[in-house]
């Protein structure tokens, strides 16, 4: 045995002339280079440990095919590619054995090992599993050994090396108690005992720092008998820094049978975490007992110094039943006012009963304070069916709440239709809906709140945004991925049916997102188009569905056409009279175009030179595209957003049939303008009647 003796340079070949050898310990050396291949005629040896030294070379097959001998190789840097190698032999220790093995993910006999990441690790060493307060400590029951190796799960495991003189501890190399009094005995009447060195590992630790607690009590030199003039000394290890040297159990706790905890803060881990402890040659070795001198560990805590990131798979786990949570409440909150006020609004609320909404419900207390008794200095807007109020929740976020007028059967109807509609939607170009709120007839939707209003303002107000070409282009395309998503994306596919500047906010980034879902249509996935009574805003209407009530993705289509004119010009379809020949911009535009004139006329002089051209007159050719007469002929959205991003080639500009000429779309635009009211667009809706009929058929398309 000539085990910590600062020996260095190779294994001496003379060892093999030692024929009666039984055991040998070079362990805790500097000693390099191979195994002899002659320590294997050493017929009578039982024992080898040349742990921590820095052995190279392959692993030699007469170790690893030996049945009855025990061989501790641990920490050392043998070579990888050493043939077939086997772990799990209860007399060959080879943890952290093979070079590159420092990082114990990748070891050699840890690298099939899978785990999901966790933030602390609790083991009752010796014992079985152990539950004290909320915290339960596994089980780690498993009989050490001479050299031994033990990877208990892929979380963690152990390694026990050295070999007890005596033979009653030879065996298990457990302590166990059955006298302790203490509270909590139950994880300290039991522990794990090594000779020489133990280690403790952890593989799955998440990346930071951590606290370990590890628990100890002497229960094999107790006081009082004869076995108490024993001394216990050892050293402690955590990421190979030592920590504690000279430990001595009885001495800290001052006395056996005593519970001390060893506290040590601030561990950095990443991935993984080694506690080893290592006899170093102190304390007794003869009395009481010969060979019970070496490291002992009743318990060990490791926990995390910050806070776990949520687990994945429980966060979604958890989102899903908030949202079932929600859509429950809310489907039976709707369903009580329902019951409460079917005399005068049965239709409405049998609906609202209906829907199966993934949004919150807020009570008319919340938004009566979050917008100061609604105060008149609060309204940032009025819609077709109400006001539009600023509002601030109790946790700071900013709100808009949009107030269904109570006389207004219209937005009765758009109220449902847009938390039907938007309630399912998720995308960062679509207004985010919070929740709804449904109190007597107070009829309220609460959406994240636009810093920069709407893009109406921005474009024909005195607004103080200044839009430059870049902002412009990254709007349009926004808009386009918003409607992209709707038509071809989503699981429910959406006709949005009023896509107008109006309708289109902006953030505090000046991104563009979509909103006003309240008159869109769902797509029956059966059916080329739907035939509906026209809802929309004349001047943005496609000429099909203005006349025919023909619906279609195609129609946005149009809509979105003459909304990138505008965004282009700066002005607005319906109030642009540049000279009597021309009723709108989109008559200017094509007039320009088939005339062989200038587009660039087109562009909003408030822009400046501060542009690419050829990325306006893409721009410009797009939008001419997306409003040709015929649906037939416009791209889809995709294909526009493609376009407009450069990742496809603009299509030549076409007429569509001759039974959508451009004559037609004339006649259209100019009935529909010359129905307007000077001040501003207004929207064409169904009738009282179509509305019952329409939303009957808009709940029997969501069921479907």
């Amino acid at each position: 045995m000539l085990r910590s003796c600062k020996l260095f340079g190779p294994i001496p070949k003379y060892l093999q002339d030692m024929t009666q050898l039984i055991l040998l310990d070079l362990s805790f050396n500097s000693l390099s280079g191979p195994i002899p291949s002659e320590l294997q005629y050493l017929n009578n040896m039982q024992y080898m440990f040349l742990t921590s030294n820095m052995l190279t070379g392959p692993l030699p097959s007469w170790i690893t095919n030996e049945a009855e001998s025990n061989f501790d190789l641990s920490y050392n840097n043998f070579s990888k590619s050493s043939g077939p190698i086997i772990c799990n032999n209860d007399a060959l220790n080879l943890y952290r054995s093979f070079s590159g093995d420092n990082d114990i993910k990748s070891s050699v006999c840890l690298k099939n090992f899978h785990c999901k990441a966790r933030y602390s690790l609790h083991i009752n060493c010796g014992g079985k599993e152990t539950k004290v307060g909320k915290t339960t400590y596994e089980e780690d029951d498993e009989a050490g050994g001479v050299a031994k190796f033990v990877p208990r799960k892929a979380e963690w495991g152990f390694s026990s090396s050295g070999w007890f003189w005596h033979e009653k501890i030879k065996s298990t190399y457990l302590a166990k108690s059955n006298s302790l009094k203490m509270s909590d005995s139950k994880l300290y009447s039991d522990a794990r005992l090594a000779a020489t060195s133990l280690t403790y590992y952890g593989a799955c630790l998440g990346k930071g720092n951590y606290t370990v607690t590890l628990h100890f009590s002497e229960i094999v030199f107790v006081n009082g008998s004869f076995s108490g003039l024993g001394r216990r000394i050892f050293d402690i290890y955590i990421q190979e820094r030592l920590v504690q040297k000279n430990f001595d159990i009885v001495k800290e706790a001052k006395g056996s049978n005593k519970v001390l905890l060893k506290i040590y803060k601030h561990i950095p881990v990443s991935g993984s975490i080694e506690i080893r402890f290592y006899y170093a040659g102190k304390g007794s070795t003869g009395i009481p007992v010969r060979g019970t001198y070496g490291p002992l560990i009743s318990a060990i805590s490791v926990e995390s110094e910050f806070k776990p990131p949520f687990d994945k798979e429980k966060l979604k786990r958890i989102l899903i039943g908030c949202a079932l949570a929600i859509a429950f409440l809310v489907i039976i909150g709707l369903f009580i006012f329902w019951k409460r006020h079917r005399k005068d609004t049965a239709s409405r609320e049998q609906v609202l009963a209906g829907l199966d909404l993934q949004t919150g419900l807020f009570t008319f207390r919340q938004i009566k304070a979050a917008t100061n008794n609604f105060c008149a200095d609060s309204i940032i807007g009025e819609g077709g069916f109400g006001s539009v109020y600023l509002g601030v929740l109790l946790d700071g976020t900013h709100i808009a709440v949009k107030h269904l007028s109570s006389r207004s059967k219209q937005g009765s109807r758009e109220f449902i239709n847009e938390i039907g509609m938007i309630s399912g939607l998720n995308h960062p170009n679509l207004v985010r809906l919070y929740g709804c709120c449904v109190e007597g007839n107070q009829l309220f939707l609460i959406y994240e709140y636009m810093v920069n209003n709407n893009l109406a303002l921005a474009l024909f107000d005195n607004c103080l945004l200044k839009l430059d070409w870049p902002t412009r282009l990254r709007i349009c395309i926004g808009v386009a991925r918003g409607l992209t998503f709707m038509h071809e994306e989503s699981a429910i596919k959406i006709v949005h049916r009023d896509i107008k500047a109006t309708n289109i906010l902006l953030d505090a980034d000046l991104n563009a997102k979509i909103s006003d879902f309240g008159l869109a249509r769902l797509d029956e996935e059966e059916q080329t188009h739907i035939s509906t009574r026209v809802a929309g805003t004349i001047g943005y209407m496609a000429p099909e569905y203005a006349l025919w009530g023909y619906l279609t993705y195609k129609a946005d289509v149009y809509s979105f056409g003459v909304l990138t004119l505008e965004i282009v010009a700066g002005r607005s379809n319906t109030k642009f009279r540049p000279e009597e020949n021309y009723f709108c911009l989109l008559d200017w535009a094509f007039a320009l175009q088939q005339q062989k004139g200038n587009l660039m006329d087109l562009v909003d002089p408030k822009m400046g030179n501060d542009y690419s051209e050829d990325e306006v007159l893409r721009t410009i050719k797009v939008a001419l595209l997306c409003t040709n007469p015929s649906p037939t002929v416009r791209p889809t959205m995709s294909e526009v957003r493609s376009m407009l991003e450069g990742n496809m080639v603009v299509q030549e500009l076409t007429l569509g049939p001759s039974s959508l000429d451009n004559d037609w779309l004339v006649q259209v635009s100019k009935r529909s303008h010359d129905s307007l009211p000077n001040s501003n667009t207004q929207s064409v809706v169904t009738s009282a009647e179509t509305i019952k009929e329409e939303t009957a058929v808009l709940i029997n398309n969501y069921d479907h």
